[in-house]
């Protein structure tokens, strides 16, 4: 086993995620929070939203709890870490929050800050995007790392995107910088819908996750939910023509990529055709990590 496998099989992981243009569908976050609800997390550190975070844009909210009393809920992030650490094995680490409004660079600093003061040897990042693929297929998932110690033991590639990022590649690149290894998932979710949070996709970052780094996450009802969530689409696209046209013409072109008889030529002849459909030049990109490898 390297090094790097132990860091993540055996060391302390942390898997983050946060809410807004990283997390179509709440499939990065909802995979965090299934994980904070089976494993015994504590609080370890949060940020002070004040410095972060922009009210306007991300508003606090107010909610009743169960003694009836109404408290705000302010945004913000917070790190959770086991409350009792297990010798000799592997331990998960959980960042979850919501992606900051200013100052990331003080952000990513005090994020990091808590990650090594917690001694944590590894960080999984994980993201989802609106992409042109069909529900009706399994989730696309996509690994990538900028560390080639990491591509090399766990055979993934290195992402190829150029263009805007989200706070994910910034504490990314920064913990690279610290020397604390990393790979991105991101999972690809149906962009017509976008509304919806999707359990399927959630269901596949659970998969990918599991391949990774040693823990074991009860599906629960998850499996189910995946599948109400896909008839669910299915009603909708049986009342709506020119939705089932469109998702057939998605169905197509994935089979078309992931046929065994596919050539490179007849591959990229496609995702041409998909780019014209959509009024997007061939080499046009549209997001943050894997968009590239649609």
């Amino acid at each position: 086993m390297t090094a790097e496998v132990e860091a993540f099989s055996r060391g302390r992981v942390l898997v983050v995620a946060f809410e807004g243009w990283n997390d179509a569908g709440d499939a990065a976050t909802g995979t965090v929070r299934l994980l904070k609800e089976q494993l015994q997390l504590v609080p370890l550190a949060s940020v002070d939203p004040e410095d972060y975070y922009d009210y306007q844009f991300t508003r606090p909210t107010i909610a009743a709890g169960d003694d009836g009393r109404r408290t705000i809920q302010w945004p913000g992030t917070t790190l959770y870490g086991p409350a009792v650490e297990s010798d000799g094995q592997g331990s998960v680490y959980l960042l979850l929050g919501i992606e900051p409004s200013r100052s990331w660079k003080s952000f990513t600093a005090e994020i990091l800050d808590a990650a090594l003061t917690a001694d944590v040897s590894a960080v999984v990042f994980l993201g989802a995007m609106l992409a042109d693929v069909p529900h009706t297929r399994p989730i696309s998932i996509f690994t990538t790392s900028e560390n080639p110690d990491v591509r090399r033991a766990f055979a993934v590639e290195r992402s190829s995107y150029e263009g805007p990022v989200g706070i994910l590649s910034v504490i990314a690149d920064a913990a690279e910088v610290l020397g604390m290894p990393t790979i991105s998932v991101w999972a690809s979710v149906p962009h017509y819908v976008h509304n919806a949070p999707s359990p399927k996709a959630v269901l596949a970052l659970v998969d990918r996750l599991e391949e990774i780094i040693d823990v074991v996450i009860d599906r629960g009802e998850l499996l189910s939910e995946a599948a109400e969530w896909e008839q669910g689409i299915d009603v909708l696209a049986e009342e709506d023509d020119e939705m089932a046209t469109y998702i057939q013409q998605l169905e197509q072109a994935r089979d078309t990529v992931e046929s065994p008889d596919a050539s490179g030529d007849a591959i990229a002849e496609e995702f041409e055709r998909y780019l014209r459909r959509r009024g997007d030049k061939p080499d046009g990109k549209s997001g943050d990590e894997p968009w590239g490898k649609a």
